[in-house]
C-alpha cells in the first residue's frame, strides 16, 4: 500500500513539483548497457523499441519515459507503414525520416492511438515528444497552422491517457499554450552540439547560444516551466562533459551531457560513478577463468574496493564500448606472452584505449609487443638485460605486503620507465649502474612486474601477495573514494548464515544407535541451533528411485522433518552430485573423458544439465518441502564451476545459485589470495560465492583430521580484520554428522559465532545482496551521494577520507556504525541521498547497530527523534546513537537499555528484546 501511495504521488508531481525538486534527468537511446545502470537518475528517456520494461524500472524515485517523434517518422517504426503519403512533407537526410504535416485533423488521433496507446499499455506513463520543429525543413508550411496541429497532439494525448507527462523537445512558440499540460521543454546543443552533416562534435557559436538560452529563460522565468538542456560531446572526453554540465547547471537548466547518438551513460545533474573494470587475460594460461591467477588473486581486493569485473580473453576479438562513462579502467594481467595475432589485436585495441584517456593498471608480464610507438605513449622502454648480479635500489612501502620482495631470476624483463609524471615504485640496478623499473606509477596508468606481484612458494602451492593490491589499484587505475555497496555487514553487525551441502546424509553415523546422519545432524544442530540455516539434499542419495531405494521412506521422512524447521531455508544440491560441470573444461583428475569420474554413479543415467538442477527442485518441492515452503535454491557441487549454460537453466527456472570460491585463509597460511571474490560472471550470468568454504578444504578432502574444521573460525578472524572481506558462514557437509570430531568441530564453530555481535540472514539474503552489489548505482550531486539499489543490500562502506554522513540533511538512512576501515552506512530501503561532512554529529538520535533488517516502513531520523521498524530471525538486538535521555520504546511500550557506553565520541545504549520484530521510536527533549 505504501508504494502504491507514493508512485500515485510521483505520477502526480506537477512541473512546479520538478523545479522544486529538481530531479535528474537522463537520456539513453542505446540498447547495450543495462538500464539499470541509470538507475541512479529520476527520469530516463529511452528509445521503447529496445524493449525496456517500465514497470521494472519504475519506484517511488525513478521512471522511464518513452521517446516518441511527433512531426518526423522513420521507415522502421511499425506505424510508418500506415501514414497516409499526403502527410508527408519533406525528408530529413541527416536522420533518414519523413517529416509529417500537422494539420490533418486525423492526425492528432492516429498519434495517440498509433504511436503513444501500444507504448502506454507496455507501462510507460512518460512521453519525451521530439522533432516538435521539424515542419519547418518543408519547403512551404504554414507556421500558425503547424503549431495549432501540435497543440491538439498535446491536448488530445492529455484526453486520451489522463496523468501523462510530457516533455517537449523544444517547441518555444507552443510550450506557454500548454505549460499546464507539460513537466518540462528541453532544448540540444547549448555549448557543445553534434554536427550530423559533418559527422562531428563541434562548441555551439556564441550567436546561437544567446538566442538559445534567452528562449529557455523566457520559458523558466515567464511560465515557471523546468528546462533540460541536452548537449553532445565524444564519450571518452569526460571531463568536458563535467565541465559542459556545470556550465548548464549554473544557468539554472537541468544538464545531460552525452555522445551523439544517445548510447553512453552521460553525465548530467548527477554523475554516475563507473563501477566496472575489465581485466584482459589470457585463456590459454588456465584450464577456465575460474581458475586464472587473475580471477582467483585480483578479483578480491577490485570487489572490496568496490568494484565489478568484466573479463576479456585476448583470444577472442576485441571488446567494444569500453569506456570511461562505465569503466574505471582496465587491467591486465599476462604470466606469458599471447600468441602473435592475440598480441596484435591487444596491442592496437589497448592504445586506442589510451588515447581515450582510460587508465590502465598492468600485472606480472607486459603481454603484447612493445614497438616503438607504443612504448613511447607508456614511457617505457627496453635495456640491455643485466648480467651480472641484481640488487634493490628503491622499494616503495606498496611492496613487502604478505612476503618481501624477491629478486627477479634472469629471464627479468629489463623496462625503464622514463617520462614526465613517472613515479618509479620499485626500481632494480645491475652491474655498471643498470637501472630497471619493474613497477611505476605513470600518467596513464601504472605496471608491475612479476615476481613483484606474488610469490608461489616453491614446491607448494602457497602463493604471497608482493605487492598490496588494493593500494597498487587505487593508485594505478585512479580509483576515487567513494561510497562501497558491502556484502559483508547490514546495520553495523557482520552477516552471519549457515549453510548444508546434502552429501553424505544416507551416512551412517559413528554414534549410538548409529543414525543417519541426516538424523544426526538434525538432533545435534539443526534443532539446538536455531539461527537462520540453508538445507540441500542430493535427490539421488534419498529418492526411491535413487542409490539408496529401501532406505528411502526413512530418509526422506528425516528431510521433511528438517525441512519443516522454520529456521531451515530448502535448497537442492543437484540430482546426481555432478563433480564438473562444464564439459569442455578438463583440469584436474577430470583430464580424462572418463564418464564415471562425473557424477555418482546412477545405473542407465546419462548426464543432464536439466535434471540435475530443475529436476532436483521439483523432486524437493513435490515430495519433501512444507505446503507453501518455498525451493528456490541450487549449491553447486564437484568443483562449483559451472558453464554458463547451467547458470543459464538456473535463471531461466528462478533459481538462486551459490557456493564455490573457496576462501579458506588460516594462521598457517595467511594470504589473501586464499580469499575468493564475490562471484564470476560467465555470459552475463553471475554465480554467487559462498563467502568461506566448506569443512573439506580444513580435514584435507575428508581424509582427517576430521576436527579440521574447527579452523574455520579462523578464516572467520581473518576476514574480519583488518578489513572484512566475507561474512560468518558456516558451510559443511551432512557427513561432518558421521563423526564426533566432525560434530564437534561445528559445535565450536557455531559457539564462536553466537559469541559475536552478529547479523543472522538466510543464504538467499545474503545471494540476493551479491546480485546488488552487481546492480547497485552509485552517483555523485554536489556535495551529495545519491545511492540506489534494489533494496537487498542495505550497507555503504564510506572510507575514512569521505569524512561521516550529515545525518540532518541526509534521506533514506538510519545511522551508521565505525568498521575496521571506515563507516558502515545502514540504508533504510533502496534509495539514499547522503551529503557528507568533516566532523561527526553529536546530537542527532540514529541507529547505530542491530542484529535485524530494518523493516517495510522503513526508518525516520529527525532532530530530536527516531522511529524504525527492525525485522529479524532471533531476538532483538540494537544499539541507538544519542539518544540519553530519550524515551526508548518497542511497539509503544516503554524500554531500557541493557547497558550504556561512550564509544568514538558517542553515547550508546544498547537494547535487546525477546522477539524478533519490533517498531522503535525513541523521543528526546528538543537539543
Amino acid at each position: 500500500m505504501l508504494f502504491l501511495l507514493r508512485l500515485a504521488f510521483f505520477l502526480l508531481l506537477s512541473h512546479a513539483a520538478i523545479a522544486k525538486a529538481g530531479l535528474a534527468v537522463a537520456l539513453y537511446y542505446g540498447n547495450t548497457i543495462p538500464i539499470e545502470e541509470f538507475k541512479a537518475f529520476d527520469i530516463v528517456v529511452v528509445e521503447p523499441d529496445h524493449g525496456f520494461d517500465p514497470n521494472l524500472f519504475r519506484s517511488a524515485e525513478r521512471e522511464l519515459y518513452a521517446y516518441a517523434s511527433v512531426a518526423e517518422a522513420q521507415s522502421h517504426r511499425p506505424y510508418f507503414k500506415n501514414i497516409p503519403a499526403a502527410w508527408k512533407l519533406a525528408k530529413n537526410a541527416d536522420w533518414g525520416s519523413d517529416v509529417i504535416d500537422q494539420t490533418p485533423a486525423e492526425w492528432p488521433n492516429f498519434f495517440a492511438e498509433q504511436v503513444i496507446r501500444p507504448l502506454w499499455e507496455r507501462g510507460y506513463r512518460g512521453f519525451f515528444l521530439d522533432t516538435l520543429d521539424s515542419y519547418r525543413l518543408a519547403r512551404s508550411f504554414d507556421e500558425n497552422a503547424q503549431q495549432a496541429g501540435l497543440i491538439r497532439v498535446i491536448e488530445t494525448l492529455h484526453q486520451r491517457f489522463p496523468g501523462i507527462r510530457l516533455i517537449l523537445n523544444r517547441g518555444f512558440e507552443i510550450a506557454p499554450r500548454v505549460r499546464d499540460k507539460i513537466q518540462m521543454v528541453a532544448a540540444e546543443s547549448l555549448f557543445q552540439g553534434w554536427n550530423a552533416g559533418r559527422k562531428r562534435y563541434e562548441p555551439v557559436p556564441a550567436s546561437d547560444r544567446a538566442w538559445l538560452v534567452g528562449q529557455m529563460k523566457t520559458l523558466r522565468e515567464q511560465y515557471n516551466l523546468p528546462i533540460l538542456a541536452i548537449d553532445y560531446v565524444a564519450p571518452h572526453d569526460r571531463t568536458l562533459m563535467r565541465q559542459t554540465a556545470q556550465a548548464i547547471k549554473e544557468l539554472g537548466f537541468t544538464p545531460w551531457v552525452t555522445d551523439s547518438n544517445l548510447d553512453t551513460l552521460g553525465t548530467g545533474s548527477r554523475e554516475v560513478l563507473p563501477r566496472r573494470i575489465l581485466v584482459a587475460y589470457n585463456g590459454a594460461e588456465a584450464p577456465a577463468l575460474n581458475y586464472t591467477d587473475v580471477h582467483r588473486f585480483l578479483q578480491l581486493p577490485l570487489n572490496y574496493l568496490g568494484y565489478i569485473v568484466d573479463y576479456y580473453d585476448v583470444r577472442q576479438p576485441p571488446p567494444q564500448r569500453i569506456q570511461a562513462d562505465r569503466y574505471a579502467g582496465i587491467v591486465t594481467w599476462f604470466n606469458g606472452t599471447p600468441s602473435d595475432s592475440a598480441g596484435r589485436k591487444l596491442t592496437s585495441w589497448l592504445a586506442q584505449r589510451l588515447d581515450e584517456g582510460l587508465p590502465v593498471a598492468m600485472f606480472g608480464e607486459i603481454g603484447f609487443l612493445l614497438d616503438p610507438r607504443l612504448a613511447k605513449k607508456l614511457a617505457l622502454r627496453l635495456a640491455t638485460p643485466a648480467k651480472g648480479e641484481i640488487s634493490f635500489s628503491s622499494i616503495d612501502p606498496i611492496f613487502g605486503f604478505e612476503t618481501k620482495p624477491p629478486l627477479p631470476r634472469r629471464e627479468f624483463q629489463p623496462l625503464v620507465a622514463d617520462g614526465p609524471g613517472v613515479t618509479p615504485m620499485l626500481e632494480l640496478k645491475g652491474p655498471g649502474n643498470q637501472r630497471y623499473t619493474a613497477s611505476a606509477v605513470t600518467p596513464w596508468g601504472g605496471y608491475v612486474q612479476q615476481p613483484f606481484v606474488y610469490w608461489s612458494v616453491p614446491a607448494t602451492e602457497t602463493v604471497r601477495w608482493v605487492v598490496d593490491p588494493f593500494a597498487f589499484a587505487k593508485k594505478a587505475l585512479r580509483l576515487p573514494d567513494m561510497p562501497v555497496p558491502d556484502t559483508t555487514t547490514e546495520n553495523g553487525r557482520r552477516l552471519f548464515f549457515s549453510h548444508i551441502d546434502g552429501d553424505g546424509f544416507p551416512s551412517v553415523a559413528e554414534l549410538p544407535g548409529r543414525p543417519f546422519a541426516g538424523e544426526a545432524m538434525l538432533t545435534e544442530i539443526l534443532e539446538k541451533y536455531r539461527v537462520p540455516t540453508t538445507v540441500s539434499v542430493i535427490e539421488s542419495e534419498i529418492s526411491p528411485n535413487g542409490l539408496h531405494p529401501k532406505d528411502s521412506p526413512a530418509l526422506e521422512n528425516i528431510a521433511r522433518r528438517i525441512f519443516r524447521l522454520p529456521h531451515v531455508e530448502i535448497a537442492s544440491h543437484t540430482y546426481s552430485h555432478p563433480f564438473r560441470w562444464d564439459s569442455s573444461v578438463r583440469h584436474g583428475i577430470f583430464q580424462d573423458k572418463d564418464e564415471e569420474y562425473y557424477h555418482l554413479d546412477l545405473p542407465g543415467y546419462k548426464f543432464d544439465l536439466r535434471r540435475e538442477i530443475v529436476g532436483s527442485v521439483d523432486y524437493i518441492r513435490q515430495r519433501l518441502a512444507p505446503p507453501g515452503k518455498p525451493v528456490n535454491i541450487l549449491l553447486w557441487s564437484g568443483d562449483t564451476a559451472p558453464g554458463a549454460d547451467a547458470l543459464r537453466i538456473a535463471y531461466d527456472a528462478g533459481l538462486l545459485n551459490m557456493n564455490g570460491g573457496d576462501t579458506s585463509i588460516t594462521r598457517s597460511n595467511p594470504t589473501l589470495t586464499d580469499v575468493g571474490a564475490n562471484g564470476i560472471v560467465k555470459d552475463g550470468l553471475l554465480q554467487i560465492y559462498a563467502p568461506i568454504t566448506n569443512e573439506n578444504i580444513y580435514t584435507n578432502l575428508w581424509r582427517g583430521p576430521f576436527y579440521g574444521y574447527e579452523r574455520v573460525i579462523e578464516s572467520f578472524e581473518l576476514t574480519e580484520t583488518p578489513r572484512r572481506l566475507k561474512p560468518v558462514d558456516i558451510y559443511y557437509h551432512t557427513y561432518s554428522a558421521t563423526k564426533r570430531a566432525g560434530l564437534n568441530a561445528v559445535h565450536k564453530a557455531f559457539a564462536w559465532a553466537l559469541n559475536k555481535p552478529l547479523h543472522p540472514v538466510f543464504a538467499s539474503e545474503y545471494i540476493h545482496k551479491v546480485e546488488d552489489f552487481y546492480r547497485a548505482s552509485i552517483a555523485r550531486e554536489g556535495d551529495t551521494w545519491i545511492i540506489r539499489t534494489d533494496g537487498n543490500l542495505r550497507t555503504m562502506r564510506l572510507p575514512n577520507e569521505l569524512g561521516t554522513p550529515d545525518l540532518a540533511s541526509a534521506k533514506g538512512i538510519a545511522g551508521f556504525a565505525d568498521g575496521p576501515e571506515g563507516v558502515y552506512l545502514h540504508l533504510s530501503g533502496s534509495e539514499a541521498a547522503v551529503p557528507m561532512q568533516t566532523n561527526r554529529p553529536a546530537r542527532q538520535p540514529f541507529l547505530f547497530s542491530a542484529n535485524a533488517r530494518i523493516g517495510t516502513r522503513g526508518s525516520l531520523l529527525g532532530a530530536d527523534q527516531i522511529s524504525l521498524s527492525l525485522q529479524g530471525h532471533v531476538p532483538l538486538q540494537f544499539t541507538l546513537a544519542n539518544a540519553q535521555g530519550c524515551r526508548v520504546t518497542a511497539d509503544n511500550a516503554p524500554i531500557v537499555p541493557v547497558q550504556s557506553e561512550q564509544k568514538a565520541g558517542l553515547a550508546l545504549q544498547h537494547f535487546r528484546l525477546p522477539n524478533a520484530a519490533a517498531q522503535i521510536t525513541a523521543r528526546c527533549q528538543a537539543r
